[in-house]
């Protein structure tokens, strides 16, 4: 504790006697200043014990010491000690009457008493709160860092906690709650997820004090990370500001989870690497070999049914929130997953119904639904993404797999969507598949001279051709669709062919021309 009026009076060698304010000696002192100004305020700080002997006040005159003292208080001044037996036998009337007016204490300093030891005290005491202050704080330090090393950041949290008498919460990169200590804390840390969030949009190292939920605490928010973009954040709540001990403790706290921090981006750059050769196997058709290099850092999810993702992007910014959201789902729901990040594209294999596949859909949700937004308050082109997801498979399967998403992204990308499944392909119809601007050109280029010559005047090719091919070419029920005979039908069905250059004999000719008739009509 730094020193007070109180630890002051009770210092038997300076002999103090109160004369005024006896209920505000806990008050701290900040430092013991002497001054004979009759307005030393201008030279004030706060929280100073100021030593005078009234060389140049009138200490007798009552309605002068009121002013006086009123400004001292105004000032922050904490206490005033007045020397008797220089200038005044005894302390003024005037002066101690104010001081009681005001509630400043007034303490009465004996001649034999020199200011100069006053100040010694007080900055004897200031230092050795301060050495007291930095122990602790080493002590702390070696206590933190003990936890890190035997229990991880949990023990840390908890470690952190006790030392600042209040709650800690570790976030991950996607703002989400990793872990609390107590576990009381537990609700109140999320609901600081806003909080940071906005933190974590400044460039580390960054900090903020909130007030906690319902005003509970207080709270201190610091990002962890040496990058542009903190990878995750410390959440400290006290019921008051901290002390020199417990911002040493915070401090250390940062340090060891930050290190912790870049130690994992290390490890995880190492087990992209593997990932990377695992998925090479995978591709290559060698799970065996796959399954060997993975050991136990990818193996379980090679023995389960398993989502290849496959997205690309702008920029290779514009991929940094589904990595996020991927692999903070993976982490809290304690999912192996597999990301193989290449410039502008990334490749997930993640388990089949889990957590983090869940989290990259979502997150793709929430891009669908940002393109609602005007050009010029949404994302530029270098942050459009687009995903294709794999239907369930296993290792034997990879390269199916891989090839599924593929083809999903490409159709995602034709049809302007952030997202497709190929499980929606694959249930769904090819028509859909039409639209793309390169089949319609195909289908006009096909069926134009059909067009041309029914726009004479001449026939009725186009419509006879759909009647045809729509009842597989029967020609009697394809006639009576039209309302002609059949041996009209057969005439038309022969200039058709002349027209195209094509035989009807021909199974692909008459597909050809079914998806191009259902092209331009936009069925």
């Amino acid at each position: 504790m730094p020193p007070t009026l109180a630890s002051l009076v009770h210092h038997s060698a300076l002999k103090l006697t109160v004369r005024a304010g006896e209920d505000r000696l806990d008050v701290p002192v900040r430092w013991a200043h002497v001054s004979e100004l009759a307005d030393p305020v201008p030279y004030m700080e706060g929280g100073e014990l100021l030593l005078i002997t009234a060389l140049k006040l009138d200490a007798e005159d009552p309605e002068a010491m009121r002013k006086y003292v009123k400004r001292l208080v105004g000032a922050g001044v904490v206490g005033l000690g007045f020397a008797v037996g220089v200038n005044y036998d005894e302390i003024p009337k005037a002066l101690v009457d104010a001081a009681e007016r005001e509630g400043l204490p007034l303490l009465e300093v004996p001649r034999r008493t020199p200011f100069l030891a006053i100040s010694k005290a007080v900055s004897a005491a200031i230092a050795a709160d301060q050495y007291r202050a930095v122990t602790a704080g080493f002590a702390a330090q070696r206590e933190l860092t003990r936890q890190a090393l035997n229990a991880g950041p949990e023990g840390l949290l908890a470690a952190l906690a006790a030392q600042v008498d209040g709650w800690a919460a570790l976030y991950d990169a996607s703002g989400a709650v990793v872990a609390t200590a107590p576990e009381w804390a537990g609700r109140r840390a999320a609901r600081l997820t806003a909080e940071v969030e906005r933190l974590r949009e400044r460039p580390a190292p960054a900090s903020s004090v909130v007030g906690g939920p319902d005003n509970e605490d207080r709270v201190e928010l610091h990002s962890l990370g040496t990058g542009r973009r903190p990878r995750a954040a410390l959440a400290v709540g006290t019921a008051s500001a901290l002390g020199t001990a417990e911002r040493y403790a915070v401090h250390s706290a940062i340090a060891l989870l930050t290190l912790t921090t870049e130690r994992s981006r290390s490890l995880h750059a190492a087990e992209q690497r593997v990932g990377a050769a695992v998925l090479r196997m995978l591709l290559a058709g060698q799970p065996d070999h796959a399954r060997g290099v993975a050991g136990d850092l990818y193996g379980g999810l090679l023995d389960a049914p398993f989502r290849m993702i496959v997205a690309d992007a702008g920029g290779a910014e514009a991929l940094a929130g589904l990595t996020e959201a991927v692999e903070s789902a993976a982490a809290r729901a304690g999912e192996a997953v597999l990301l193989v990040p290449d410039g502008k594209r990334l490749v997930v294999l993640a388990a089949d119904g889990g957590a983090a596949v869940a989290a990259g859909v979502e997150y793709a949700a929430a891009r669908e639904a940002a393109r609602a937004v005007p050009a010029e308050q949404g994302a530029g082109e270098d942050d459009e993404l687009v995903v294709g997801l794999s239907a369930p498979s296993g290792p034997i399967a990879a390269a199916a797999a891989y090839k599924q998403a593929e083809q999903a992204l490409s159709v995602a990308r034709r049809r302007g969507r952030v997202l497709v499944e190929h499980d929606q392909l694959a249930s769904g119809s090819v028509l859909p598949l039409l639209a793309d601007d390169a089949v319609k050109a195909f289908a006009d280029g096909l069926l134009r001279p059909l067009y041309e010559h029914d726009a004479t005047g001449r026939g009725d090719l186009v419509a006879s051709l759909r009647a045809w091919l729509s009842r597989h070419g029967q020609w009697d029920a394809a006639a009576a669709d039209l309302g002609v005979h059949r041996h009209t039908l057969r005439y038309r069905m022969r200039r058709v062919e002349e027209i195209l250059g094509r035989s009807l004999d021909d199974p692909d000719v008459r597909m050809e021309l079914w998806l191009a008739l259902k092209a331009t009509s936009g069925e």
